[in-house]
């Protein structure tokens, strides 16, 4: 077994689960993501092998139908996926989130009623917060529910969206008229079923169509357009209006150490094939990994994979045990998508004029690697984050 981010304390399950993936990353994934994502194809019998190893309930509890994992397992699981390519580590991604935010507020009804069917990937959930104009400022959310009879008419344009076509479920957060002087008071998160695909597939509610990326193919980015949609109320995340912006921040915290995960993947599989590459191409009579600037690219490049994994380890386990973690994940978020970016790019020079070739893997590791600096919150929006949180923690006494 490779040197590299390998995680103490695992449990015998833990080590199967992670065995399992492996195995299945390494047969089923990195043979055919290249020509996938070359075509931007969706990965359908990929994910079809997810559902059969139980994967998409990973985290949801065993009364439920899930295996019950923790935060920890599900992390090191999308490091592997990612590993093997991004776009179906994306695939689950915002299926977590959305099974997680059910977990912890969902009533009793909406745990029953979607839970089930989450675990088996009957149901595939995604998340949706953002904006045409709204960057950063979640507070800003425009799109806007209002209360009549026993629905909520939604209207407004999300954008974003990963998995937009090919969910069913989707937690959107949205404006509701609370009457608080404070923003993030007036938001609510809501729990829209849909039909997969493309165009109106709703009265009042419309997936335009998939948006074209420079990376991060084969998963589908797309808008969500609502005008005058109608949701019943008991649809409201939690069964009151008012509490989004809480849920939908205890998802972000799960996505941000799914981002530092798949991050420490992809910097995983960009060390394994320079040092790979470096040792089968030979310059001045000897492999380049001979030669010592290579070596210390080498050196650095598997120092910085090993901090990543073990900040984002740190950070799952710490939600896992209940804690407050939102400096540790903007800090395993922030690490590890810079250091990625920074592997990936020494990865891509090791392979010289071949790197920039569509033959070679590391081609497409290097338009993945920048969506993570972006993904869940910029890195400046980390250092927002771990800033605030220090001075919260460290408040001078003077």
């Amino acid at each position: 077994m490779a040197r590299l981010a390998r995680t103490a304390g695992l449990t015998d399950v833990q080590e199967e689960i992670l065995s399992t993936v492996r195995t299945f990353v390494d047969k089923e994934i990195i043979p055919h993501a290249q020509a996938l994502e070359h075509d931007d194809t969706y990965p359908a019998d990929i994910v079809e092998g997810m559902k059969e190893m139980g994967l998409f309930g990973l985290t949801i509890p065993e009364e439920f139908g899930g295996l019950g994992e923790s935060l920890l397992t599900y992390a090191l699981v999308v490091e592997q996926i990612a590993r093997g390519w991004m776009s179906v580590s994306g695939v689950i991604n915002t299926h977590f989130i959305v099974a997680h935010m059910l977990k912890q507020h969902g009533t009793p009804e909406q745990k029953r009623s979607y839970l089930p069917r989450m675990a088996t990937g009957e149901v595939r959930g995604s998340f949706s917060m953002s904006e045409p104009e709204l960057g950063s400022d979640v507070a800003a959310i425009r799109t806007r529910a209002v209360r009549d009879g026993d629905d909520l008419v939604v209207d407004g344009q999300k954008m974003w969206l990963t998995n937009g076509g090919t969910s069913n479920l989707t937690a959107v957060l949205v404006r509701t008229d609370e009457g608080s002087d404070k923003p993030h008071r007036n938001l609510t998160a809501i729990l829209v079923d849909k039909p997969e695909g493309y165009g109106e597939v709703a009265p009042g509610l419309t997936i335009p169509g998939k948006i074209d990326k420079m990376g991060y193919k084969g998963v589908d980015t797309t808008e969500m357009v609502f005008a005058g949609f109608r949701v019943p109320v008991g649809q409201v995340l939690g069964g009151e209006t008012g509490h989004g912006f809480g849920h939908m921040m205890d998802g972000v915290e799960v996505g941000r150490v799914n981002v530092a995960a798949r991050a420490c993947g992809i910097a995983l599989r960009s060390f394994e094939l320079a040092i790979e590459y470096a040792q089968q191409r030979r310059t001045f009579g000897k492999p380049i990994a001979e030669h010592q600037a290579i070596a210390f690219k080498l050196a650095e490049m598997a120092t910085k994979v090993e901090a990543a994994h073990l900040m984002m380890v740190n950070a799952a386990r710490l939600k896992d045990s209940g804690a407050r973690n939102d400096v540790e994940a903007g800090m395993a978020k922030l690490i590890a998508s810079e250091y990625c970016a920074e592997v990936t790019q020494e990865a891509f020079r090791i392979h010289g004029g071949y790197g920039y070739s569509k033959e070679y893997e590391i081609e497409r590791l290097m338009r993945e690697a920048p969506f993570l600096l972006i993904g869940e919150g910029t890195s400046e929006i980390q250092k927002t984050i771990i800033s605030r949180g220090l001075l919260r923690d460290y408040r001078s006494r003077a």
